[in-house]
């Protein structure tokens, strides 16, 4: 971020005035914590939003993959890939917006968000809810594009010190069952991870791969 700022100050012309260019500097700024696809916060922005949410009460975090979507870049293309992603975004977003909570990009077509829950036994109709939104068609010219989604969701709720990183790992890991039965979702019960670790996370994650000796 240090060298964003600096390439910026440097770009921005001395006859507009210092008062201007801080303007033109903070716009430009807010412009990359928003992913320019989805206009979601990127990973940094939405983790520190919800860090802060975590701390009131009711907070549930989601965590979600597409599934399908290298299929639909490899046969439309990838404008319908970013179609794809911009319509995911927008409903993910109103979906967390409606329940008290946000939403973010993580990367590629991983998206997660937080909502407040005053009654945790309504989170699957929520889910369900989510899941069903996600895999309406996607208007692109003239075709209708079809995703799946596998959704793990997490519920801090009664949890001495709400922790995002775990929260975020649960979620994973109840996403990454919904993915191997097919799609759709799953709950994350407790906040003991279930499945191996790998370099700190859990194994099969991109970026992962086994350490020497089946090292954990």
């Amino acid at each position: 971020m240090s060298e964003l700022v600096i390439a910026l100050a440097a770009a921005a012309p001395l006859a507009a005035g210092w008062s201007l260019h801080g303007v033109l500097l903070r716009r430009r700024l807010a412009r990359y914590r928003l992913d320019p696809l989805t206009g979601l916060p990127v990973r940094q922005t939405f983790e520190a939003e919800a860090r802060r949410e975590l701390r009131g009460p009711g907070r549930v975090v989601v965590l979600l993959d597409l599934d399908g979507f290298k299929a639909v870049n490899d046969t439309y293309g990838h404008a319908a890939g970013d179609a794809v992603l911009a319509a995911v975004g927008r409903r993910l977003g109103q979906w967390a917006a409606d329940h008290g909570g946000t939403a973010g990009r993580l990367s590629g077509d991983e998206f997660a968000a937080t909502v407040r829950l005053n009654h945790l036994h309504r989170l699957p109709a929520h889910l369900r809810e989510l899941h069903g939104n996600l895999c309406a068609p996607v208007p692109f010219r003239e075709q209708q594009l079809k995703v799946g989604a596998s959704i793990g969701a997490f519920s801090v709720i009664g949890q001495p010190r709400p922790d995002l990183s775990t929260a975020l790992r649960r979620a994973d890991e109840a996403m990454y069952t919904a993915k191997r039965y097919g799609g759709s979702w799953q709950i994350a019960r407790g906040p003991i991870p279930e499945m191996t670790t790998t370099n700190g996370r859990r194994t099969g994650r991109p970026g992962t791969s086994p350490l020497p000796g089946g090292a954990r």
